[in-house]
């Protein structure tokens, strides 16, 4: 699917977000990565085989002073 040089990551290889946007659309929270993902603002994630993947934003730890 991808047409860049070097290609970029595969839908279903770790760095997968790392794929060029061809759809950006952050007044509707999404973008469609060339590697057929779609990247949620949440970092959620819609592979191509239907696959969800969870958001994983990090996680802030407030500690008591």
């Amino acid at each position: 699917m991808c047409q860049h040089q070097p290609p970029c990551p595969s839908a279903d290889s770790a760095d997968r977000e790392a794929a060029h946007p061809v759809a950006h659309h952050p007044e509707q929270g999404w973008s469609l990565l060339c590697n057929g993902v779609l990247l949620f603002e949440d970092t959620g994630e819609l592979l191509p085989d239907g696959q969800i993947i969870a958001p994983h934003r990090p996680v802030k730890v407030v500690t008591a002073a």
